[in-house]
């Protein structure tokens, strides 16, 4: 959970899950829709269904255990050589560097390492740098305690140079390029997508799709629709969508809700309208499947955090969700 969220995010959602899967076998066991459930809200949702893959993983080839050695970790879905270190050292007192972004950051400027901090290399040269000074020190504590000087003195902008206990020997600090360590090449700009959805009813239902396990945000359900193209009006867009997702045409009405949202390689702004079936019968041309649900069974399915925020709007305008003001 903590991969990419902040700490204070983190906490209620990790007693939440932890409550309701308190266990390997428990979580191994669940419904991979209830696990997206419980994660509903933290994004990035590969993470929860390889924490579940790696579960079963775990009952299967390893009876129910996590394994302790940093290559064998790296075995299990999900775990790549930061959370394998994090579990390794923490977990299991493993003699392994933990290489994050705050680790990174204070080693730049402790050994004066002037390589693109994105780049394999520098990952590289922190850790080989670390290995033989972590078989010297209780892993678990010297890894946290980096993490920790990073986030808390280290930091991006503003370090507080005179509380670290590394200061006397920091090289950026010696040779004046703390603001210029560490180097990070800059990102190509963010492209931004208008998108399209339909809430069609029909009969007091509105259809939903549960996306593919192999596409982003798979396993969980949405509104259909998809990207505008050049000249087209949100409605066209929606009713070509909707046709071409799911084979029926509709009616394009009023606008629920319009939702901007940021992913991590591009942006979005999302409208949706209130659809109308018209004719046809809707098959799952690109979804795993199709549901005709409720308002109320909303509730129960795993939605991508924009999609949420239409169904908000939807009870808001139906009158069951009162929103309080001040």
């Amino acid at each position: 959970m903590l991969q990419q969220t902040q700490v204070v995010t983190v906490i209620p959602y990790f007693y939440r899950f932890v409550s309701q899967f308190p266990d390997i076998e428990t979580l191994a066991t669940a419904d991979s829709q209830a696990v997206l459930k419980a994660w509903e809200g933290l994004g990035y949702y590969s993470r929860a269904r390889n924490l579940h893959r790696a579960a079963k993983t775990m009952i299967q080839d390893f009876g129910g255990g996590v394994p302790s050695d940093y290559m064998t970790l790296q075995q299990l879905p999900g775990f790549g050589p930061y959370i394998a270190a994090a579990v390794a050292s923490i977990a299991f007192e493993v003699p392994v560097p933990v290489v994050d972004g705050n680790v990174l950051r204070v080693f730049a400027r402790f050994w004066g390492l002037a390589d693109d901090i994105r780049s394999p290399k520098m990952r590289n040269l922190v850790f080989d740098g670390l290995m033989p000074i972590v078989t010297t020190v209780q892993p678990s504590q010297f890894n946290q305690a980096i993490m920790e000087l990073g986030a808390l003195v280290c930091t991006p902008k503003g370090p507080s140079c005179g509380q670290c206990p590394l200061a006397e020997d920091c090289v950026a600090l010696q040779t004046r390029r703390v603001a210029e360590l560490p180097f990070k090449s800059s990102k190509p700009p963010v492209p931004h997508y208008m998108i399209g959805v339909g809430v069609v009813e029909k009969a007091g239902r509105l259809l939903i799709g549960r996306r593919r396990d192999d596409q982003m945000l798979g396993g969980l359900w949405e509104f259909p629709g998809g990207k505008q193209e050049p000249g087209e009006s949100i409605e066209a867009t929606i009713q070509r969508e909707v046709r071409e997702e799911l084979g029926i045409d509709v009616n394009v009405g009023d606008c629920v809700a319009v939702v901007k949202h940021a992913y991590t390689h591009f942006k979005i702004t999302l409208h949706a309208h209130r659809c109308r079936w018209v004719s046809g019968e809707p098959s799952p041309k690109s979804a795993e499947e199709l549901r005709w649900v409720t308002l109320e069974d909303l509730d129960h399915y795993p939605f991508p955090k924009a999609n949420g925020r239409v169904i908000e709007a939807l009870k808001i305008q139906s009158g069951k969700l009162v929103v309080e003001t001040s």
